[in-house]
């Protein structure tokens, strides 16, 4: 008997309605739709959106533009998920209105750390010692000219 193996990752159907949702959060948020405070004082980014296998659970991944008050951004958009629900609801033709979750985006400083691996002076010096391609010519392509 054969059995079912799980994907290891989401699937196309996810990836497509997680892009939709993104959307349709992106341009809620970016209209100025929703009346708050801290809303209207930032510009906020939503870089991905990840989907439940069931499409019933949508977690956005936001960071404001600057990275500055992210926890007062993200407790707004908490306290609005029930209109933002609503929006993405009416934007993105769904049989059920995804719940919407919101955490912060973590890959800006992950892209940042890296960088500064890749800035470090053990990387460096690795990169001044070791033989480059260009110096690794072709014994054979001497002979030739």
């Amino acid at each position: 008997m054969a059995q079912k193996q799980t994907p290891s990752g989401p699937s196309q159907r996810q990836q497509r309605v997680a892009e939709l949702v993104r959307h349709a959060l992106a341009e809620v948020l970016q209209r100025g739709d929703i009346q708050d405070p801290v809303l209207g004082s930032h510009v906020v980014t939503v870089p991905e959106v990840r989907m439940s296998p069931d499409l019933k659970l949508a977690t956005a991944y936001v960071m404001p533009l600057g990275g500055q008050d992210e926890a007062p951004v993200i407790a707004a958009l908490e306290r609005h998920k029930k209109i933002l629900r609503q929006e993405v609801a009416r934007r993105v033709n769904l049989k059920y209105a995804p719940e919407l979750r919101f955490r912060r985006d973590e890959t800006f400083d992950e892209a940042a750390r890296i960088d500064q691996l890749l800035r470090s002076e053990k990387v460096q010096r690795d990169l001044e010692s070791a033989p480059r391609e260009d110096d690794e010519a072709e014994p054979d392509s001497a002979s030739r000219d």
